[in-house]
């Protein structure tokens, strides 16, 4: 007897497990359309308050202020692109700006010093050009290669888009879409509980973009100021980009870094390395550090602690398994899928330890 319950205990113990790794592999598979539900859930939520609005004091119906307020959205994501244009156009003036000629003509002679110093005649360099012949390592097929990879990133890009824009809209529409998907699959003695998660997730996540508002536009002031300090060109918009790619988790800074020193460098370009460039780029790059010292040991933390609920180090290792999963996209939406989670756990799995531990502060 003893024996067929053991039996029968380990044959379940495996079937759990296999329909865990099943359903793992599973949203492993379909992790595209579960980051785009994700994103236009997200787009929803943030559309609300303007859904709200038009619905409220213009009187618009619900479908016209659905069709308003994606249009909206659709001109923010369009004027956050066209922030590049001024970037883009003044970087190619300043370029434009350097002269050519003399730069050959200092290379040149930079050239035949070392070529002097070190005693190196015209037979050295004819040796040289030899043994590293360029042309044998040039691999003109990686071309093709490259540009396969680039029009199957914009087909994806522009295929993700068009389905975010399609399931935000009608998310929008219909405010209790989501929660009828999500209750289909939940038994009908539970809805009330679901009803009451969904309720807590939308105040936690609505506390949590606020807070992120805040922090973006904390960074932007911090930023802006140092570049206008320094006479950096368009240093308003330089700073609100990189205060933009802040909101990606130890990747966005790190990039928001580069494309800031870049960017104060080439505004400078003309001018002497040594004396102008050199000096301001260190600055510029000090008030950076600056900016960030106070986001990870101020900012972040009051957001963390206020907003979601939860401790550094849980969200440190959080958006480490998400990035490790998703991508960058995990990365970006780590925090509030978790904070969802951790709400439904504290809802149906309160009797454990380990969700006690997790939610004591919700």
């Amino acid at each position: 007897m003893n024996s067929k319950i053991i039996s029968q205990g380990i044959l379940r113990a495996i079937l759990i497990l296999g329909g865990v790794c099943l359903l793992a592999y599973v949203i492993y598979l379909i992790q595209s359309l579960i980051i785009y539900v994700v994103i236009a859930a997200i787009i929803s939520l943030m559309g609300r308050p303007v859904l709200n609005f038009f619905k409220t004091y213009l009187k618009f119906n619900n479908t016209l202020a659905t069709i308003t307020t994606m249009v909206i959205f659709g001109f923010s994501i369009f004027g956050l692109f066209a922030l590049f244009i001024p970037i883009i156009s003044q970087q190619g003036d300043n370029l434009s700006l350097l002269n050519i000629n003399e730069l050959e003509e200092n290379t040149i002679l930079l050239i035949n010093q070392v070529t002097e110093y070190f005693s190196l005649g015209d037979e050295y360099w004819k040796t040289w050009l030899t043994e590293h012949d360029w042309s044998s390592n040039l691999n003109l097929s990686a071309i093709p290669d490259f540009l396969n990879v680039l029009i199957g990133w914009l087909s994806s890009f522009t295929i993700g888009l068009f389905s975010v824009l399609f399931i935000s809209f009608f998310l929008l529409k219909d405010s209790q879409l989501l929660e009828q998907i999500t209750f289909s699959f939940v038994k009908k003695e539970h809805n009330s509980r679901m009803k009451k998660s969904f309720k807590k997730i939308k105040n936690l996540l609505s506390r949590y973009f606020i807070g992120l508002l805040i922090q973006i536009s904390i960074l932007l002031i911090i930023y802006s100021t140092v570049l206008l300090i320094f006479g950096i060109e368009n240093a308003f918009i330089i700073a609100f980009l990189c205060a933009l790619l802040n909101l990606i988790p130890y990747i966005g800074p790190l990039i928001a870094a580069l494309l800031m020193l870049v960017l104060s460098m080439t505004s400078n370009i003309t001018a002497d390395f040594s004396t102008v460039i050199l000096p301001k780029s260190i600055y510029v790059l000090i008030g950076f550090v600056i900016g960030q010292l106070i986001d990870n040991f101020f900012s972040q933390p009051f957001i963390f602690s206020n907003s979601v609920k939860s401790h550094p180090l849980e969200i440190f290792i959080v958006i480490l398994l998400a990035g490790l999963l998703f991508g960058t996209t995990g990365l970006i939406f780590a925090i509030p899928m978790y904070t969802a989670l951790k709400v439904i756990f504290k809802e149906f799995f309160a009797q454990y330890e380990i969700v006690q531990s997790l939610t004591k502060d919700l």
